[in-house]
């Protein structure tokens, strides 16, 4: 089994993903999490939170279906999977971890699966310390009394 070819598409991938997260965790942070307070004339509060948190959390599952998208084009163009839309579900279950869809690349690719979890691991992991970042940062404060 030729698995270097695996690794020659699966690790170019991974930092291709993970450059297009961080830039996109960086649009989100300008566009979103510093203006919409601004917009919505708040600095903190708890409306602003769940607004705030409510639109980060849908744009960064966005990003990830993109990133998702692109591990699944490399799968149909390397003939590990026949069609766009089952390469996206396993594309899916791979970068999430699930790993329950009845859907498999083609021998020769599987270990491009695996590498496409550990992408995962690393794009959930900005995502989760991007989240922590934005709600400690517009969590409302008490005054002590």
């Amino acid at each position: 089994m030729a698995w270097s070819n695996n690794w020659a598409w699966g690790l170019p991938l991974i930092v291709l993903t993970v450059l297009f997260h961080a830039f996109g965790l960086v649009l989100i942070r300008d566009e979103v999490v510093t203006k919409l307070p601004l917009i919505l004339r708040a600095r903190r509060s708890s409306v602003v939170l769940v607004i705030v948190a409510a639109v980060t959390v849908l744009l960064l599952a966005l990003l990830h279906a993109a990133e998702a998208s692109a591990w699944a084009a490399a799968y149909v163009a390397l003939s590990a999977r026949p069609d766009f839309a089952s390469a996206m579900l396993y594309s899916l279950s791979a970068m999430t971890g699930y790993g329950h869809a009845n859907v498999y690349l083609a021998e020769a690719w599987q270990l491009m699966g695996a590498i496409e979890a550990l992408a995962g691991m690393l794009l959930f992991g900005l995502s989760t310390a991007f989240l922590v970042v934005v709600l400690r940062g517009h969590w409302p404060v008490r005054e002590h009394q």
